[in-house]
């Protein structure tokens, strides 16, 4: 959040400003594929991927770094990406979407990435007739296995067109964000028992950190539901008949998600309750025995009081064993005080009925 992660206000739209501290793609990869085989490249400039614009077959065309603007212009004018939609892919706060162009769908996601922390990394899809375009903010992601399903021709994603390429894209990463939940899922369970054992401050920290990176998880998946949902509902020739079947099943996921995300942050909201509780109780512990030790010493602190007068008449203090006998009554009376509190069940809890 102390990044810079907006353009300056002001300017035209379409204006392509590549986002603060962005990484520099030196390739673009490029995977190119039809029923029968599939080509997988690097080339270094914008120039050499014209050729696949009018080939025949799906190239998915994948640039991991938003730091070259010229570089993203020149692929935008190739395959008549629109201005905006290219400004939106380089503003990286952007919120889960599906907008409808002329000539393409333009979908943003939010991919996760979790390792000490959770981050989510925005993903920027472009949908063509037969070209899909994924812009992503740097190298790494969950992709490599609808990758790795190209390059041995598995399933039946090299026989379908751009429409279904994007489901598996938008899938795999809807399917990473079930790992983390099954992390947290530990995580929460354990904090169930640390937050009654020990409601320390570094317990209240882990409750505090589940809950933020929930609402993070809320956020990216959230607005997802909805863009899914639009392109169920919104017919576009570019998205066929029978891959809506297949966007539905990816909804269900979504849904999925935002369910288990839901009952998490309520347990996490809980786990605080229980935290709070335990501090009480912990604090009631402490103020009994003080308490007790407090009631002891009344009685004991009043007799002492009497005998401090040191009055002439007091018969006590002309006694030879006044003073042992002091002591073995205030002793007898504290003794006497324990028993009672041990019998009413306060020295060990409350006294069962």
């Amino acid at each position: 959040m102390k990044q810079r992660r907006h353009k300056a206000p002001g300017l035209p739209p379409g204006t392509l400003t590549a986002p603060a501290g962005a990484y520099v793609p030196k390739t673009i990869r490029v995977i190119h594929f039809t029923a029968d085989a599939v080509e997988e490249i690097e080339v270094p400039s914008a120039r050499d991927v014209a050729r696949y614009r009018d080939k025949e077959g799906v190239t998915w065309i994948n640039l991991d770094g938003l730091g070259n603007v010229e570089m993203i212009r020149e692929l935008g004018e190739l395959f008549g990406l629109h201005p905006l939609a290219l400004e939106d892919a380089l503003t990286v706060h952007q919120r889960p979407k599906v907008d409808d162009f002329e000539n393409h769908l333009f979908i943003v996601l939010r991919m996760l990435h979790f390792e000490a922390d959770v981050e989510t990394e925005q993903v920027s899809i472009f949908l063509g007739p037969n070209f899909v375009f994924t812009f992503q903010e740097h190298p790494g992601d969950c992709l490599e296995p609808v990758r790795d399903r190209l390059r041995k021709g598995t399933g039946q994603l090299r026989r379908q067109g751009a429409d279904y390429l994007v489901y598996a894209i938008m899938d795999a990463v809807i399917d990473n964000y079930f790992p983390f939940l099954e992390r947290v899922g530990e995580v929460v369970e354990n904090l169930e028992n640390d937050v009654v054992a020990d409601p320390s401050s570094r317990t209240l920290g882990r409750v505090h950190d589940i809950k933020r990176n929930l609402l993070d998880v809320r956020r990216a998946v959230w607005p997802l539901r909805d863009a899914i949902n639009a392109l169920l509902r919104d017919e576009s020739p570019l998205v066929r008949k029978p891959t809506r079947p297949y966007l539905r099943d990816c909804y269900d996921h979504t849904v999925h998600v935002l369910d288990i995300v839901e009952t998490y942050r309520e347990l996490a909201g809980g786990l605080m309750e229980a935290y709070l509780s335990s501090v009480s109780n912990k604090m009631n512990e402490v103020m009994k025995v003080l308490t007790v030790i407090a009631t002891i010493f009344i009685p004991l602190t009043f007799v002492a009081g009497i005998y401090g007068m040191n009055y002439k008449w007091m018969p006590e203090l002309g006694w030879r064993w006044g003073y042992p006998a002091v002591l073995i009554f205030m002793f007898a009376v504290a003794i006497t005080m324990l028993i009672i509190f041990h019998r009413k069940g306060w020295l060990r809890g409350r006294k069962e009925d």
